[in-house]
């Protein structure tokens, strides 16, 4: 496939997953959206279809990786060409970008509800009402719509948490299509992704929110560091290598282990 290719359909399928994506998170998140509150099972069906969704638009286009952790085990696998690899992360981070401004746009309305509603103001500005930058959280009140985050901060057990959830992801996109002479699953194979993601975030999703993207986390949470948000709170750039880190070392592993096990 030419670079035009790669980067058109990186580029809008990226942006189609983290527009799905954020957008449950959204809507489960902000005051006046009709599914605030709608729960962890919102969140982590609607991220599946979103990756359905994007995998289908780029597949016949790019191969829909999507995710430079993807990108990483292909190329240590051997079907994705190492010269290609820079393209294939820019444009994934260029898509994940516009996907959560898109994000922002479809619920523009709703961040400036949430943001400027007493009881979530009170928990980031001082005694006159201007947001206090020392008391504020590493972690603003719409982060979570942006970017991943973890329920205990803990390096090792966040990082080590993300590597083998990435690991179980790229794992069995690697594997697709053993049982068929080695011809993949076609169109097929987007599915069995979407439900692997939605298995990963069910019973993996809980300690760190289930990045396994570098671009899902790294993207979007640039995009909210830079949005005209008012009351936003923190970016938590502290905690932001762990979702770049892990997931870019699980894939590497599993392209290792396919290599020794199933190549």
């Amino acid at each position: 496939m030419s670079s035009s290719d790669i980067f058109i359909g990186e580029t809008i399928g990226t942006a189609v997953l983290i527009l799905l994506g954020g957008g449950v998170c959204a809507a489960v998140t902000l005051k006046r959206s009709k599914a605030q509150n709608a729960g962890w099972l919102a969140i982590t069906f609607g991220w599946g279809f979103a990756v359905l969704t994007g995998a289908y638009l780029a597949g016949g286009v790019s191969g829909a990786h999507l995710n430079p952790a993807v990108t990483i085990g292909l190329a240590i696998e051997g079907g994705t060409k190492w010269s290609d690899v820079p393209l294939y992360l820019g444009s994934q981070l260029f898509g994940a970008m516009i996907g959560a401004v898109l994000v922002w746009l479809t619920y523009y309305g709703q961040f400036r509800a949430h943001l400027t509603d007493p009881e979530i103001v009170g928990a980031q500005t001082g005694e006159e009402g201007m947001v206090d930058k020392a008391a504020a959280p590493k972690a603003g009140p719409v982060l979570g719509i942006f970017s991943t985050g973890p329920e205990i901060r803990h390096a090792v057990q966040n990082l080590v948490t993300e590597i083998i959830a990435t690991v179980v992801l790229v794992l069995a996109i690697l594997t697709q299509g053993l049982n068929n002479e080695g011809n993949g699953l076609g169109t097929l194979g987007a599915m069995v992704t979407a439900l692997v993601v939605v298995g990963i975030g069910l019973s993996l999703g809980g300690p760190t929110g289930y990045a396994i993207n570098p671009v899902r986390d790294l993207g979007p949470r640039i995009v909210h560091a830079l949005l005209p948000l008012p009351n936003k709170g923190g970016s938590d750039w502290g905690y932001a290598w762990i979702p770049v880190a892990g997931p870019l070392i699980g894939g590497a592993i599993a392209g290792g282990l396919y290599n020794v096990a199933f190549a």
